[in-house]
């Protein structure tokens, strides 16, 4: 039998293993292996050109015009503090839906390139670990061990703070 995934982040805590196993689209940053929800994801598409928009944040690398539907782009090496990169053939946008203040909206995020859809199963996923001094990682929803490696399980709706979704609607709009 196969557990539901939640939509959106838990309302009542941290979901368990169980509520968290499903489908994942797993991604490169640098060195590292991440992967999202495989329903947030709306599409996956190669670098474009991004139109800068001012008084953003620097990992906001700007909008896209995706089908007559103006969104944000944000570069994840950026926000996560890693160096920036010039961009090659593998670097992609995946287009995700989050939710927002105002409801759903679409955002694109910059990653080096796409790996793979995992099926993972609870037994796959262990929680956070504690990294101690206060260290919080809200946007992080546990490690899988796929063969013998490590990949980030990523709550593409903490990713953003609700502050920062809020700020780029503003100023889209």
């Amino acid at each position: 039998m196969k557990a539901a995934i939640s939509a959106g982040p838990a309302a009542m805590g941290t979901p368990n293993a169980m509520e968290k196993a499903g489908k994942y689209l797993s991604f490169r940053l640098a060195k590292e292996e991440f992967a999202i929800d495989v329903l947030s994801v709306r599409e996956i598409m190669g670098m474009q050109e991004v139109t800068s928009v001012p008084q953003t944040p620097a990992y906001v690398k700007g909008v896209i015009n995706l089908r007559g539907k103006v969104i944000p782009v944000v570069d994840l090496r950026l926000k996560f503090g890693l160096p920036e990169l010039e961009y090659t053939q593998r670097t992609c946008i995946i287009v995700v839906q989050i939710e927002g203040e105002a409801g759903k909206m679409l955002m694109g995020a910059i990653v080096d390139g796409v790996s793979e859809v995992l099926t993972l199963q609870a037994a796959d996923i262990e929680e956070t670990p504690d990294f101690g001094d206060g260290t919080s990682a809200p946007y992080i929803l546990g490690m899988a061990k796929i063969k013998n490696k490590v990949k980030i399980l990523l709550d593409i709706n903490m990713v953003l703070t609700a502050q920062e979704v809020q700020k780029l609607e503003t100023a889209l709009t």
